[in-house]
């Protein structure tokens, strides 16, 4: 049976989303872009993800309390390549985006520029329970491993962040968090994290 989910609010007014036709929720494009697909419809996540307490994120609360979200909620979806894979093309739900603003201190200017859609379309896609594109996903769930390496180096999701917005010589001086908006970018500064790991200076 499915259990129904108290829709989620923005500044108090509650859109109420009807769940009980089937393959009529969406998946978004990054660009904004609405596409039906009855494919994706029926996604779930996973029951080890399903089990794992989450502390959740209100929508219209993005930068009140900024890192208070739990990351372990979303290792089971980028643990192996085959996992980050899957779960890329079937697509998060735009709530994942929300917390990782959440998690990961950024400004709505941060955020936009990295991902290249604005929070107000996020919060938006997320009232009406609607999913990322792969693309979107995809990158959105290198994020949330960047920041599971970037807190084991720093200790904590802010000490990152700051990290994040500073030159960092092993990138050319650039500014890590602006090379954030490729998955090659993130790679280079997963693997400037490695050298800092190892002891080479940032």
């Amino acid at each position: 049976m499915e259990h129904k989910r108290k829709p989620d609010s923005i500044s108090g007014n509650h859109s109420k989303v009807d769940r009980s036709k089937k393959g009529r929720e969406g998946v978004v494009v990054g660009a904004g872009t609405k596409l039906k697909n009855d494919q994706f419809s029926g996604w779930e996540e996973p029951a080890f993800v399903k089990s794992t307490a989450r502390k959740h994120v209100s929508i219209n609360s993005t930068l009140d309390n900024p890192y208070d979200v739990d990351i372990e909620y979303y290792q089971p979806l980028y643990a192996n390549p085959i996992s980050l894979l899957s779960n890329s093309k079937s697509g998060l739900q735009a709530r994942a985006a929300l917390d990782f603003i959440q998690l990961s201190g950024f400004t709505h200017f941060e955020f936009q520029s990295t991902f290249k859609t604005t929070v107000k379309t996020i919060q938006n896609y997320a009232t009406q329970q609607l999913k990322l594109d792969s693309v979107l996903s995809e990158k959105l769930l290198k994020a949330f491993a960047l920041f599971e390496k970037g807190i084991g180096v720093f200790g904590s999701p802010q000490a990152f962040h700051d990290w994040l917005n500073q030159p960092a010589f092993g990138l050319g001086n650039e500014l890590p968090y602006t090379l954030m908006d490729t998955i090659t970018g993130i790679m280079l500064i997963e693997e400037e994290l490695i050298r800092l790991e190892y002891g080479d200076l940032a």
